[in-house]
């Protein structure tokens, strides 16, 4: 139960705040119960006031960026869930070819602004429904490209409210994993280092890359993207699970996608738990049949 004080002292801070929050609401799985408390923070202040609130008072919160990587459970969200926006949503050109970004921007949003300025080396994230922060909380990559090629300087709030940063060489970037991973520091701002190129090609790369996505991959169908880490150097989890034979393969209304089996589609009305079912069980048949363990990349929360 939110202590009242804690709730007013929210109030306090001009801020909208949204109370049993339904969390399918804020993820592309379109699965996860009630937030106790929902908020948008339009600015660096406000969230500094709010962590050392949540820390006063022992309320856990959590940062969501556009819920693309994320299990929420049918049960919910304890304590207090932020999204950024306003100030966490701004893109601004430093020099010819550097960018710094907001947390809260769509990878998309940050992927036609680079285009427009005629800057490549984010073509490979167009069409990776994540946001900023997102992608270098987990170092995301697609077709060949990784958030770390293109990262100078990430800065951040700490636990105490405090601002901070750090250099690329601190960052700590590997597969699906970065500094922040497993941490509570929240990421404010990424800049970014691109190379100047004639719009047309990075336009034709962009179109190419999302025609391969949209042959591929189920765009259209609510889920959390790869739901598996790649297990090894040229093995892939959807190769893994087609050979097992589980494309298609369902519990309740999560379903292994007939289009790509390394996703797990919402295909009607499924649940946290059904999706949980289900990864247990592509685990256990690939397992057995294939001798190798496939690890989450998907984030469970609640």
């Amino acid at each position: 139960m939110i202590n009242e004080i804690f709730l007013n002292l929210l109030k306090q801070q001009n801020i909208d705040l949204l109370l049993n929050e339904p969390m399918s609401k804020h993820t592309t799985f379109h699965i996860g119960g009630n937030a106790d408390c929902f908020c948008e923070l339009k600015d660096s202040r406000s969230l500094k006031n709010i962590i050392l609130i949540c820390k006063e008072y022992s309320v856990p919160y959590f940062i969501i960026g556009l819920g693309s990587n994320l299990l929420v459970s049918d049960n919910g969200i304890r304590g207090l869930v932020i999204k950024l926006s306003g100030e966490f949503n701004s893109i601004t050109l430093l020099d010819d070819n550097t960018i710094r970004c907001g947390a809260g921007v769509s990878l998309a949003g940050l992927c036609v602004f680079a285009r427009k300025m005629s800057l490549s080396g984010l073509e490979f994230a167009w069409g990776i429904p994540g946001s900023v922060g997102g992608a270098v909380y987990m170092n995301a990559g697609a077709y060949n490209g990784e958030i770390k090629n293109v990262v100078t300087s990430v800065r951040y709030i700490d636990n105490q409210g405090n601002k901070k940063s750090y250099p690329k060489d601190e960052l700590d970037f590997s597969y699906r994993h970065s500094v922040f991973t497993d941490t509570d520091n929240i990421i404010t701002d990424v800049t970014f280092k691109l190379v100047p190129k004639p719009q047309e090609i990075i336009i034709d790369r962009m179109q190419e890359l999302m025609n391969r996505r949209k042959a591929k991959q189920p765009i259209n169908h609510p889920s959390a993207g790869s739901i598996f880490k790649r297990p090894g150097e040229n093995i892939y989890a959807a190769a893994l699970i087609e050979e097992c034979g589980l494309k298609g393969f369902s519990i309740g209304g999560a379903e292994v996608s007939t289009k790509h089996s390394g996703f797990i589609v919402n295909d009607h009305n499924a649940t946290a738990q059904d999706v949980k079912k289900l990864i247990k069980h592509i685990q256990d048949v690939v397992f057995e049949q294939k001798g190798i363990k496939l690890c989450c990349e998907v984030k469970f929360v609640g």
